[in-house]
Formats: structure tokens, sequence, C-alpha cells
């Protein structure tokens, strides 16, 4: 299955779910985050993405077939970054509400404006600009009122951990895009997860905690949520344009809201709500201008 499918009630549908999977991928973290090691996490997380993503590639036919690749170094990159980009992202949600870990998360099409000026020479348009200074606002908001109340509970330091796990994911989508032209989306995914899960298991000399049935439980449905969630993206932007999904990242926040409130007892704040809209806003305009390059990477 290759380019975009105009079934757009299908790829919104697949874009909520895939909000409601990760959220759950993050639920799970965080509720171990006390105990477990964010290297054994990642672990347990990538080793057991994997069964959901080599389900579905072998229903595609793709497995293992479709592994194959002529850009090794370009994969290693690009997992190296990804895996990264997680240690720092399950890191964020040790110190931060889910919410705000996730709204960190949605930071990397902004970054990916700014890297594809900088690293690939592509035009500083008015949509990057007031993507950066949307982001900027909604960056202030949540960090000033912190910066006046004292960092004791550890929030800036998840500020500071969730910005750059964007700004790494940033980095491992501008090498998605460069590799994708001959690299399958099967292959890309299933590396990333072997690498990530090689990553974390290179921490397990640093120290692992002796995990209890229901530690073990909530890692377990932290892989599986993660793959599935990671599944059901690719397939909604197979299945509908990026401008026609945009409005519904807002969607993709109800949840994490609401698993803040529900499972851990944490309220809205009201940084949060005023960050929301600003920061969300420049997502939608840095995700309208990557529509520009979409048709050159059809094949």
């Amino acid at each position: 299955m290759t380019g975009l499918q105009d079934r757009p009630g299908l790829g919104i549908f697949l874009r909520v779910l895939s909000g409601v999977m990760f959220t759950g991928m993050f639920v799970c973290i965080k509720a171990v985050s006390d105990t477990v090691p964010v290297g054994q996490s990642i672990f347990f997380r990538s080793l057991f993405a994997l069964i959901p993503i080599v389900i579905f590639l072998a229903i595609r036919r793709e497995f293992p077939q479709g592994l194959a690749t002529r850009r090794p170094l370009g994969h290693l990159l690009r997992s190296g970054l990804g895996a990264a980009a997680m240690f720092f992202s399950f890191s964020a949600v040790a110190f931060l509400p889910v919410a705000e870990a996730t709204l960190l998360v949605q930071l990397s099409p902004i970054f990916m404006a700014v890297g594809g000026v900088l690293l690939l020479g592509e035009k500083f348009s008015l949509y990057r600009m007031g993507a950066i200074a949307l982001a900027l606002a909604g960056m202030a908001v949540l960090v000033v009122p912190q910066l006046g109340a004292g960092s004791g509970d550890g929030r800036l330091l998840g500020y500071a951990l969730g910005t750059a796990g964007a700004l790494l994911t940033a980095g491992a989508l501008l090498t998605i895009r460069h590799i994708s032209r001959t690299e399958t989306a099967g292959a890309i995914a299933f590396y990333f997860i072997v690498v990530s899960s090689l990553a974390g298991l290179a921490t397990w000399p640093l120290g692992w905690a002796e995990l209890t049935d229901t530690e073990f439980a909530l890692l377990v449905l932290s892989g599986l949520f993660g793959g599935a969630g990671h599944i059901a993206m690719t397939l909604a932007f197979r299945y509908a344009e990026v401008s026609k999904l945009a409005p519904f990242e807002y969607v993709a926040l109800v949840w994490p809201i609401a698993a803040d409130w529900v499972l851990f007892g944490i309220p809205i704040s009201g940084g949060f709500l005023l960050a929301l809209p600003l920061m969300l806003a420049g997502v939608a305009l840095a995700s309208l201008e990557g529509r520009r390059f979409k048709r050159p990477l059809r094949r």
C-alpha cells in the first residue's frame, strides 16, 4: 500500500485512536517511573512494541522481506535519534503531568520546520515564522510562572527534558524524510525499535529494578500501546492529509488530561490551558507547511 488514499474519516479515526494508544503508553511509564529506571522502561517498551508491529508487517506481507535496506547508516542515525528522544521524553513524564509531557512532544513539527531551514536549505516562510512565534509564546506561558515559583517539584527539569525529547524527535523525523525515498515505513519502524531495545538493554549494568507483577504488566502494556499507536499514526497520515488531521491534535490532548485527573489526581493547571491553544496552533501551522514536501516524496 503506497501513496495517500483519500479516506479522511478513517484517517481521523486512526489519529484519535493513536492518541489513546500513546496516552496509555505514557500512563504506564509514569505509573512505574518512581521505581523503574528509564533505560529499563525503554527496553520493555521497545521489546513488546515489536509484537504489534511484526504482526502488522506480516499481515501486509512485508516481513521479513520488507526489512531489506539500502541505507543502514540512515536507519542507524534515525534510530539513534529516536532512542535518545525516548530517553528524554520518558524522563520528562516522571516530573510532569502526562498532559504536559504529551504537549511537549507535539513541538517536534515546529523543530522540524526550523531544521528544514537550517539543515535542508528550505525557505523560511510566514508559516514557519508564525509556528515558531506561537510555540515560543506557549512555552513562555508554561515556564515563566515556574521561574517565579521555584523549581522544587522538578517541573522545570521536566520541561527541559521534554523539549529536548521533542528536538531529538524532530531530528529523527527529518532523517525519515530523507531515507523514506528508498526505505519502507515498516523497515524504519522495525529498526528503530530494535535499536531502542538495545539502547535500553545497555543500561542494565547501571542497575535495574526487580519488577513486581504489576510493574511488569504495565511495562508490557506500554510496549503494546506504543507499537499499536505507531501503526495507527502511520496509517492515519496515509488515509488523510495533514491539514485534515491537524485539528484533531486537540482531541489527542483530551486523553492525557483525563488520565491526569482520573488516574493520578492531577488537576489541569491554568498555564497548561493557556499554552495549549498557542502551541497546538503553532503545530498546525508547521504541519500545513509540511504539505509542500508531500508530493516530491511520492513514488
